[in-house]
Formats: C-alpha cells, structure tokens, sequence
C-alpha cells in the first residue's frame, strides 16, 4: 500500500513538472487528466477506513478530473484551432526552476505542520506544490485555454489538500469546489470558444488591444 502511494505522490510531482516544462496544449491537458485520475486514488490509498463520503468524493473526482474535464478542453482546443503555448511570459526553463524551488519550499514548509505523519506532510507539501503550479500557470501563460489548466491545478491543489484533512472538513466543501471547478470549466470553455471566433486567436494579451 505504501508503495502505490508513493508512486501516486510520485506522479504529483511529474506532473506538475511537465505542465510547467511542456507547451505542447493537448499533451498538457491529458496529464491535468492524469493528475486529477492521481489526486482521486489518494484518498482510497491514504485513507484508512475508507467512509462512503470519502470513496464517493474519489469517485467523482476521478470521472470528473480524469475524464469529462479534460474532454471538454479537448473539445475547446479543437475549436480554438491552437496547438502550443507560445512565448509565455516566463519561460519554461525558468518555470521549471521556480517549479523546484516551490516543491522544496513546500516540503519544507509542510514538515513543521502538526500533522500525524510523515505520509500526511508530504501530502500536503505536494498539494501546495501543485496550488503553486496551477497560479504559476495562471500568470505565466498567454493562451485563455493554459490558463483554464491554470485553474483546474490549482483546484487539483485544493483538492489533495482538502484529502488530508477531510475529517476536519465537511465532504458538502469540496462536493461545492468541484461543482464550482465545472461550471469554470464549462463557462471557460464558451468563452474561449468566442473569442477564438471574434478574434481569430486566444493570445489573453492582446485583448488590451481593444477599443471602444
């Protein structure tokens, strides 16, 4: 059992890496779809006894990270006619560096936390490692649909936070993040739609261009 969960904490960390290191768009949204697959089985490995709440939460995260999200950014991608991120405002080798400092800092971070043990802390350092790649992506990135994968990381990051202490945290918070994350989603998902129809691009910068 630990060594499925280190190999599920293994692929956090992977995949966060390859967000921030790829520009490849539908590759990027296939390992969100990973992650988020990751981030569902955590909580049936990590937590013991497993309640209805906690295996019916995994469950829907699983089917709704894994497979209907990534779906319709796939569909958004094939609209939007755009296949890489091209020329962010950080780069990807300083993305990538920023990446490692963050996942130090947060294991750092999490192993002064009063938590039970070290499996726990470093669930939680690699949660916040992932909320800090989903902001990174979300500031660093020029294209609308990198930074709806922005979001969903950063949820991701929530989300394996909210793991580790859901006995603390009533099972309705996180069932309202991830309706919250679909109705994101599923409004990002129009709005890149439009403006790949309007202005024939989805570069989030040039929309300062604008006038009147």
């Amino acid at each position: 059992m630990l060594t499925l969960m280190s190999l599920l904490l293994f692929l956090l960390v992977l995949t966060n890496l390859t967000l921030l290191g790829s520009s490849r768009l539908a590759f990027c949204i296939r390992t969100v779809a990973l992650q988020g697959v990751v981030l569902g089985l955590i909580p049936l490995v990590g937590l013991q006894p497993l309640s209805l709440q906690h295996g019916l939460l995994s469950l829907t995260a699983i089917v709704l990270k894994g497979g209907v999200f990534p779906w319709l950014l796939l569909r958004s991608l094939q609209v939007a006619r755009v296949k890489r991120e091209v020329e962010p405002f950080i780069g990807f080798n300083v993305s990538l560096s920023i990446g490692f400092f963050a996942l130090i800092s947060s294991v750092v971070f999490a192993s002064k936390l009063p938590f039970g043990d070290n499996k726990d802390s470093l669930i939680i350092a690699l949660a916040l490692f992932t909320m800090i790649t989903g902001l990174l992506l979300l500031i660093s990135r020029r294209k609308a649909l990198s930074m709806v994968l922005g979001y969903l990381v950063l949820e991701n990051g929530i989300y394996g936070l909210g793991a580790v202490v859901a006995d603390h945290i009533p099972m309705v918070v996180e069932f309202g993040v991830l309706l919250d994350v679909w109705v994101a989603v599923f409004g990002m998902g129009i709005a890149i739609y439009q403006i790949n129809r309007e202005f024939d691009h989805t570069d989030v910068d040039r929309l300062t261009e604008l006038r009147g």
